[in-house]
C-alpha cells in the first residue's frame, strides 16, 4: 500500500483559492490511512469553513473512486460529474493526481496528500512502516523476506555497518533495529546463513531510474495457442 499524509489545510486551500466550485475525489485503492468518501466530505467541510473566513462561498461535492490510478475507472466514475466543477482535489497518492490530470486534460487536479512511501500497517502499534522501495531489483529471496534497501538507512547490501550497537541502528538514535541484524536472525532460524554470506555487487541504479516503463503483452491470453501454432 502507499502511505500518504494529508497536506496542511491552508496549503490545500491556497491551491483551490481561484475556484468557487470543486470536486473532491477520495480513493478506495491502496492509500493508507484510508482516503475515501468520509475523508473527502471532511476535507470539503474544512475548505468551506476556510473560505467563509475570507468572505467567500465555496461549493463542493465529495465522491470517491475505486482506484484513481486506473484511467478507465477514473474516467467512468468522474466524467458524469466533472462538467459542473472548475477543479478537482484528489485524496489519492501522486499516481491518482497524475492520472486524473491525464484523463481530464481540461480540468486541473490538485493533490491533498503527500505520498510518503510504500509500506504496511502495524495494527498493534498503530503505525505504518516502509518495507519496500520498489527498486526493480528484488533480493528478498536472499534476505529472509526482509528488505535491507528499505530497512537499512544506508542502503547497505552486505551486512551491518559499524554504527550498529546491540542490534540497533545509529540513524534515529538507536530507536530502530538494524535491518541486517534482523536478516541474520531470520536466516539463522532456518539454517540459511549461507545466504547471509553471499556477496552482492553494488546496486544497479539503472533499474530504479525515472521514468520507468513496463510493456504489457496484450495478447497474453493467446500465448499457449501461439506456441502450439509456432511449434
Amino acid at each position: 500500500m502507499i502511505i500518504t499524509q494529508q497536506k496542511d489545510i491552508d496549503e490545500i486551500y491556497e491551491m483551490i483559492k481561484p475556484y468557487s466550485k470543486i470536486l473532491i475525489a477520495g480513493c478506495d485503492g491502496c492509500c493508507q490511512p484510508p482516503r475515501s468518501i468520509n475523508e473527502a466530505k471532511m476535507l470539503g467541510q474544512l475548505l468551506e469553513l476556510k473560505a467563509k473566513t475570507e468572505g467567500k462561498e465555496l461549493k463542493w461535492k465529495a465522491t470517491t473512486v475505486l482506484r484513481q490510478c486506473d484511467d478507465r475507472i477514473a474516467a467512468t466514475t468522474l466524467r458524469p460529474l466533472i462538467e459542473e466543477y472548475e477543479a478537482i482535489v484528489s485524496l489519492a497518492c501522486g499516481l491518482g493526481v497524475v492520472m486524473l490530470n491525464k484523463v481530464f486534460e481540461d480540468t486541473l487536479t490538485f493533490p491533498a496528500q503527500d505520498s510518503m512511501f510504500g509500506g504496511v500497517q502495524n495494527a498493534g502499534e498503530n503505525s505504518f512502516i516502509q518495507y519496500c522501495e520498489e527498486c526493480g531489483e528484488c533480493i528478498l529471496a536472499e534476505t529472509g523476506g526482509i528488505c535491507p534497501r528499505a530497512g537499512c538507512a544506508k542502503h547497505l547490501s552486505n551486512g551491518p555497518c559499524g554504527g550498529m550497537v546491540d542490534g540497533m541502528c545509529e540513524v534515529g538514535d538507536y530507536t530502530h533495529p538494524c535491518a541486517w541484524v534482523e536478516i541474520w536472525k531470520r536466516l539463522k532460524k532456518f539454517d540459511r546463513l549461507d545466504l547471509f554470506k553471499k556477496y552482492r555487487p553494488p546496486r544497479d541504479w539503472r533499474t530504479s531510474t525515472s521514468p520507468e516503463y513496463i510493456e504489457i503483452n496484450k495478447d497474453y491470453t493467446n500465448v499457449e495457442e501461439k506456441e502450439e501454432v509456432e511449434g
